[in-house]
């Protein structure tokens, strides 16, 4: 049992996780903690947070479709990969440990910062790509998905990363993209979940609908403002979850 105002306060944090999720990634590292912080079981909030993720990473994803940002046809192999990719992560997650994802993690949203901080034009205008659609579809978008499934926070971060410096998208396209895998990734492992019996229906719900009104207006925010928008918003927010993962692995 979970009161009204706690109901309340999750769903207000899924509005701005959703918004922040859309333009920047790590919105997991608002709503999980709160999760927990509501006293559900680590597992539980783990698949809970899955469920409220697909309301805004498909709230963001239909925007840009609608807005033809994004071709589903051209993305068939990326979303087949991204989907091998988080069903494997969640299978095995179930059986080990994440101890040494949590040293790591805080390590490579740094780098993404860095990277972001210390290129100023990155991501400004299509270039060519480095990999045809289906090594683009095997490689980073298998790996990520995997690890959007094996663990998951910064997965949005490591999308767009790839989908610039792999596949030469500017940095709005390289959003509206993320989006798309975002959600394939977060539906796999929210069916895995789901056949475990871990989510708490009720709580993500709410949370869900939350996260599609945040969505929503992150997405019309990249549309409006792109890379202006886009490019500061990762900086800081690879800054932050890179301080508060150290934070709790260290302190």
């Amino acid at each position: 049992m979970i009161s009204y105002e706690l109901l309340i306060l999750l769903f207000v944090i899924a509005i701005f996780a959703g918004f922040i999720d859309t333009v920047a990634g790590g919105g997991g590292l608002l709503t999980l903690p709160a999760l927990l912080a509501v006293g559900l079981p680590p597992a539980n909030a783990l698949a809970t947070n899955k469920l409220q993720s697909c309301g805004g990473s498909f709230s963001a994803s239909l925007y840009f479709i609608q807005q033809r940002m994004v071709n589903l046809k051209q993305q068939k192999w990326s979303i087949l990969f991204v989907f091998v990719g988080a069903a494997l992560g969640t299978m095995l997650i179930m059986h080990i440990k994440t101890d040494f994802l949590r040293v790591l993690l805080p390590l490579l949203t740094i780098s993404v910062g860095l990277y972001f901080l210390l290129s100023p034009r990155l991501g400004e205008d299509d270039r060519k790509s480095r990999l045809s659609t289906f090594q683009f579809a095997l490689l980073p978008a298998m790996g990520v998905g995997f690890y959007d499934g094996f663990f998951g926070p910064g997965a949005g971060s490591f999308y767009a990363l790839s989908y610039i410096t792999l596949a030469g998208f500017n940095l709005t396209k390289a959003t509206a993209h993320t989006k798309i895998l975002n959600f394939t990734s977060n539906i796999t492992s929210l069916l895995f979940f789901i056949l475990g019996g871990k989510v708490i229906w009720m709580i993500g719900f709410v949370m869900m609908i939350g996260q599609f009104i945040g969505a929503r207006l992150g997405a019309k925010m990249v549309v409006a403002k792109g890379r202006k928008l886009i490019r500061p918003m990762l900086i800081i927010v690879s800054t932050i979850m890179s301080i508060k993962l150290i934070y709790d692995n260290f302190f």
